[in-house]
């Protein structure tokens, strides 16, 4: 017998319909993205429809402009740098905050969340002053060391979630059987944290690739 078959009429209905809203959602969020893909192939100088006529001319204006070429390049240093610093930091942050039992917990995590709820401008202007007088501001090590404290908390928020549901037993098991504590990490924890990491890493990225 099926799962399907087990459900009373009632929650058949209920999961066709979470699938039903679940697709308009979709369909919602990614019709804009659909909708403005055409243009980029539009031989005229105007976002309008119907198309004038295709063209590759702003890939192509994209390509040889360096400009372009530099603002992408920056921003993918910056990104993939900033993304990688905040997974290391991130993933230390909530494997030590998991097996951490103290009262002080809480302001820890709302100390290391804090990011996430002060406005970009206050942490602007924080940076800004921290970063002026070691001659950071300006360069691609302060946008690195700056979009890293702001991704950090989302990689915490995400392994942190992860872990959740983690057995301590099995880190445990590893370590009994003689395994290192990198050997069980790298074999044990992080697979199951992995899927944590990897939307841990998308939120880093995407804002610190999309800038520069």
């Amino acid at each position: 017998m099926t799962d399907n078959s087990l459900r009373t009429p009632s929650q058949r209905i209920a999961w066709t319909a979470t699938i039903v809203v679940s697709t308009l959602v979709f369909i919602f969020l990614i019709a804009p993205i659909l909708a403005i893909m055409p243009l980029s192939f539009s031989s005229g100088s105007y976002l309008t429809y119907p198309l004038p006529g295709l063209s590759l001319r702003w890939y192509d204006d994209f390509i040889n402009s360096p400009r372009w070429m530099n603002s992408l390049k920056n921003s993918m240093i910056i990104g993939i740098a900033s993304t990688l610093l905040s997974m290391v930091l991130g993933t230390l942050a909530a494997l030590g905050l998991a097996q951490w039992k103290s009262r002080f917990k809480p302001l820890v995590l709302a100390f290391v969340l804090s990011p996430v709820v002060v406005p970009g401008v206050i942490t602007a202007v924080g940076l800004y002053f921290f970063f002026a007088p070691i001659g950071l501001t300006g360069s691609s090590l302060g946008l690195i060391l700056a979009h890293t404290a702001l991704a950090t908390p989302f990689v915490v928020i995400t392994v942190g979630a992860t872990l959740q549901s983690f057995d301590t037993n099995l880190a445990r098991a590893a370590a009994s059987l003689g395994a290192s504590p990198i050997y069980a990490f790298r074999r044990v924890i992080l697979p199951l944290i992995l899927p944590g990491l990897a939307s841990g890493a998308l939120f880093a990225l995407q804002p610190a690739s999309t800038r520069w």
